[in-house]
């Protein structure tokens, strides 16, 4: 009786055994699943008077070139804000949700026109070079633009991308490609809202040419998105 006894409780602490092994075993690599590729993730960041609506068209080429809906984010905010005292704080604080949410170290930065410099406030003076991999401007006033003289008088964004502005001069002074970010530009000669060939490119950017297209078109263009694309998996 001594004997079956102690071979039930030894048949019990086996089962038990496997039991907790099978618990610790995450399902898929019970499965046999291989585990899916992950990706830097992307935020994209609008420009002036937009919304993140702007980024279908690169949001579904990333896609279709493997990225997740959780890898791929759209940073909406008010355009009408300061670029140095509200807009690279929110960015920041957004920026570091995305990773908390991903466990990623590092996210791809990816900006139309006055989120350029948004962004790039962000990566050279608001820590943001210690987490940003990869950072693109479409059609971007990184040296400021004539054209936002219009809208200065009542827009802080307008006068924070005219020519000679405190954020211009700031991102300018030094070095414009600053830390061990990756940076690439995409400019066209035919933009009517940016200067466009002594704006857009930066000192130590992969800046490029992308052709006579007007300003908004950059963001649905085939050439560009390709571009953007084998930049980011670069």
């Amino acid at each position: 009786m001594v004997k079956r006894a102690r071979g039930l409780v030894l048949l019990l602490a086996a089962l038990l055994t496997s039991a907790a092994a099978s618990a610790a075993t995450p399902a898929s690599a019970s499965a046999g699943a291989a585990p899916r590729a992950a990706h830097t993730p992307v935020v994209f960041v609008h420009g002036y008077n937009a919304d993140p609506g702007v980024w279908g068209s690169l949001r579904e080429d990333l896609k279709a070139s493997g990225y997740a809906d959780d890898e791929l984010y759209s940073w909406g905010y008010d355009t009408s804000k300061s670029v140095n005292e509200t807009l690279s704080g929110q960015l920041a604080d957004y920026v570091a949700d995305v990773r908390a949410r991903t466990g990623a170290a590092r996210v791809d930065l990816v900006a139309h026109s006055f989120g350029s410099l948004v962004t790039r406030w962000y990566v050279k003076f608001g820590g943001g070079g210690s987490t940003v991999d990869h950072w693109v401007s479409l059609a971007g006033p990184n040296h400021g633009t004539s054209t936002a003289w219009a809208c200065a008088l009542w827009s802080q964004a307008c006068r924070d991308m005219t020519p000679g502005s405190y954020v211009v001069d700031g991102l300018a002074e030094g070095d414009e490609t600053p830390g061990t970010v990756s940076y690439a530009t995409w400019w066209s000669n035919c933009d009517e809202v940016i200067n466009p060939d002594d704006s857009v490119p930066l000192n130590g950017a992969a800046n490029h040419a992308a052709g006579c297209l007007a300003h908004n078109d950059l963001l649905s263009d085939d050439g560009v998105s390709q571009g953007v694309r084998a930049f980011l998996a670069g």
